[in-house]
């Protein structure tokens, strides 16, 4: 026994519904990237907080190391910080916007899933 040809409707349905998951996979891998730097982020700056004034430090540049000064890489890193928990913000709507709109098309695959299996009742 075949499998009856789904409407262009519920095929539409279903392509944007695997288009919006991989869509929300997407911005989930982004968001917990944002979150790894946040966290390397912040330790860096608690190491910082402890650091006397006068200790050398130093940053990556590429494959060099360059000394810079605690108030310099200090500022960096607080905006460094600042820009992730923006971006962080940004990416947690998105999120919340992709997962309701796949609870909005779920709901219109089902109903029409559920339209359809009365059709496919009577014409047995």
């Amino acid at each position: 026994m075949s499998q009856p040809e789904l409407p262009p409707y519920l095929r539409e349905q279903l392509a944007r519904f695997d288009q919006t998951q991989q869509n929300l996979q997407a911005v989930l891998i982004q968001k917990q990237q944002v979150e790894l730097e946040l966290a390397e982020t912040e330790k860096a700056l608690e190491e910082l907080a402890k650091a006397s004034d006068s200790e050398a430090i130093y940053k990556y540049a590429g494959n060099l190391l360059i000394k810079v000064s605690k108030d310099a890489i200090t500022k960096e890193l607080t905006e460094k910080k600042e820009l992730g928990n923006t971006r962080k913000m940004v990416l947690a709507k998105q999120e919340s916007r992709f997962r309701e709109s796949l609870k909005d098309l779920q709901t219109k695959i089902d109903e029409a899933v559920k339209g359809k299996a009365p059709q496919a009742a009577e014409e047995e």
